[in-house]
């Protein structure tokens, strides 16, 4: 991963609404969640949620589908991993890390 495309998601990510956009993708998995159920779920305006939709898509962190009438938005399993590993790629100096490598990854 290219040091700006970490500083985007990153950045993405440093808004309270947006953090709390992207746990609920990740909670709902695979199968993702609408516009609608995600207001409801956040207490959010529309209009504020999809700004915050659009900045979460730019960063590659969540994508959107197209479903018949309705847009499907999830999270980007590979891109949030990708990210973790970028910023846990060194940990401890090389030495056996104090950390379950199994809770920096999720295989959704």
């Amino acid at each position: 991963m290219k040091e700006n495309d970490v500083v985007r998601s990153l950045a993405a990510l440093a808004q309270p609404i947006r953090l709390r956009v992207f746990r609920a993708l990740v909670v709902a998995g695979p199968a993702g969640l609408t516009p609608g159920a995600l207001t409801e779920a956040l207490e959010v305006s529309a209009t504020g949620l999809s700004f915050h939709l659009k900045e979460l898509v730019h960063s590659g962190l969540i994508s959107q589908e197209r479903q018949g009438r309705n847009l499907i938005y999830r999270a980007s399993f590979d891109r949030m991993n990708t990210l973790l590993g970028y910023l846990t790629e060194n940990c401890c100096q090389g030495e056996a890390c104090a950390v379950d490598g199994t809770a920096a990854a999720c295989g959704c």
